[in-house]
């Protein structure tokens, strides 16, 4: 009986020890998992944040490279050369994504300032990778009255240094390139507030704060940009 109750205490230790490490290893674990989550937020916003792309970019006094595709104005279609607008200044702006909250905040403050940039003789067009039905509906949802570019393949993107500005997700930088009338860049923008920086732009080209009545921004513009003969 006394070896018996001589054990007992033993157990008891034992049982007590085991619990120990039992909470040491979780306490360690939920250690590890916190400086994991810790280490990811911090992270994330820097992967999914829109910045430089991958590809150098191009500088001011460079020749833009010519590119051909389709272009979205309103709910049409139509194909579109850089050639197309030779003796008009283009405002080629490339973003993330459609319908996103930086990517809406720029398109609605081009939107809002366009009648400036039409009587100024200038030419916007947006430039992502996303399809004609997201272009579509992005236009649609906020009438949005400038061409949106398509660029499935980054190839736009690609020449232009703008391909793969958010890594991880595959998008486009948010970058704008303000080409002159002979098809020569003449400032690059490689950072960008998006819900500034239409009149930023408008500032740099001198353009004045007071335009004259032009059109509404409602839905696809009623004299879209024309190509020059």
């Amino acid at each position: 009986m006394q070896r018996l109750e001589d054990r007992m205490p033993t157990a008891a230790n034992g049982s007590i020890t085991s619990d120990k490490r039992r909470g040491l290893a979780m306490r360690l674990t939920l250690t590890l998992v916190g400086m994991v989550l810790i280490v990811a937020a911090g992270l994330i916003p820097l992967l999914l944040s829109p910045g430089k792309a991958n590809a150098a970019l191009l500088k001011a006094g460079e020749m833009a490279p010519e590119f051909s595709t389709q272009m979205v104005v309103g709910d049409q279609v139509q194909p579109v050369k850089l050639s197309d607008f030779r003796g008009k200044t283009v405002i080629l702006y490339f973003y993330p994504k459609d319908d996103t909250p930086g990517c809406t905040k720029e398109a609605c403050a081009f939107r809002d300032g366009y009648a400036k940039f039409q009587q100024a003789g200038l030419v916007v067009l947006g430039c992502s990778i996303q399809s004609t039905d997201s272009h579509k509906a992005f236009i649609k949802k906020y009438s949005i009255p400038f061409p949106l570019l398509l660029d499935p393949d980054k190839n736009i993107a690609k020449s232009y240094g703008a391909a793969n500005g958010i890594p991880v997700l595959g998008l486009d930088g948010r970058i704008t390139y303000v080409i002159d009338g002979q098809g020569k860049i003449e400032k690059v923008y490689p950072k960008v507030e998006p819900s500034q920086h239409a009149k930023e732009i408008l500032q740099a080209l001198n353009v004045p704060a007071q335009a004259p009545a032009a059109q509404a921004a409602s839905g696809a513009p009623a004299n879209p940009p024309k190509p020059a003969n």
